[in-house]
């Protein structure tokens, strides 16, 4: 009888097995044919990626464009940039986002309650409807026009971070923090020598995220940064859009240039995401 009722559920298992792997197969390509196309783009001449089809293999490859976007877009610059804004935003976001994690969820009093009301209220409102008052204070502040600007927006507005802190944090046992308050330890020594160990995945998804957020960001650079001395890897290519049209052959040779950094970032971290969250810890 039960082999009955199997053989009568396997269409339906075969079935959902095999939507299974074509939506996999379809988000493969949704993620690869934009590569494709952008690849194949910045081999082409300019007369060529005019007139040929997207998906065509170039006649000719023109090495070239590499070159052009490299040099011309300055984009060793703009590397250079991003990597200091990335820094010092990312470690300032790791710094204020655990410390603030580690006192809303270890402490429950009336006023972290508010702060985190506080935090989910400011989430609700579209970033861009604040952005007169915003730029109206960095601007009085005499941060238009510098790196600093964007790092304070970076790191003072990263609320989702401080919530991706706090969701491990809960699964972090409180018996470590009394078995150290035992043996005399303060509550820094115990964010510093214990909580922050054990947030390493959590900061791996927060650094993973933060870096490709920033890395790929162009209105904040665009807005407060105009200057072509302080262009980031996102601006840089903007140079190359004119208003008699644009050399995208260029572009797409700059994006590709551009993408390497953020591969091997994701690749070197996100091993990390997986791990194990509190390995050796005391439950509960």
């Amino acid at each position: 009888m039960s082999a009955a009722i199997k053989r009568k559920r396997d269409p339906v298992d075969s079935f959902f097995s095999f939507m299974k792997y074509a939506i996999m197969v379809i988000a493969c390509l949704i993620v690869f044919i934009p590569l494709i196309v952008v690849f194949l783009g910045s081999l082409k001449n300019n007369t060529e990626f005019l007139s040929s089809n997207v998906f065509a293999l170039p006649t000719e490859i023109e090495w070239s464009n590499y070159k052009t976007a490299f040099i011309d877009g300055k984009v060793l610059l703009g590397l250079k940039n991003t990597c200091i804004i990335i820094l010092i935003s990312c470690t300032g976001t790791i710094i204020t986002g655990t410390m603030t994690a580690y006192v809303l969820q270890r402490f429950k009093t009336t006023f972290g309650k508010v702060i985190k009301a506080a935090f989910l209220l400011a989430t609700l409102f579209p970033s861009i409807s604040m952005q007169v008052t915003v730029y109206r204070i960095m601007n009085g502040f005499g941060f238009v026009g510098t790196m600093a600007a964007p790092i304070i927006l970076y790191v003072g507005t990263d609320i989702i971070s401080i919530y991706i802190f706090m969701q491990f944090l809960d699964n972090i046992s409180y018996s470590l923090d009394e078995s150290a308050l035992l043996d005399g330890a303060g509550y820094f020594t115990i964010y510093l020598k214990i909580i922050l160990p054990l947030l390493k995945p959590a900061i791996a998804t927060v650094l993973i995220i933060k870096v490709i957020g920033i890395y790929n960001d162009f209105y904040t650079p665009q807005l407060y940064m105009p200057s072509d001395e302080l262009a980031v890897v996102s601006t840089s290519l903007y140079r190359f859009m004119g208003p008699y049209g644009a050399k995208w052959e260029i572009i797409f040779a700059g994006i590709v240039i551009c993408i390497i950094p953020t591969l091997i970032i994701f690749l070197a971290l996100q091993k990390y995401i997986y791990a194990g969250l509190v390995n050796g810890s005391v439950k509960e």
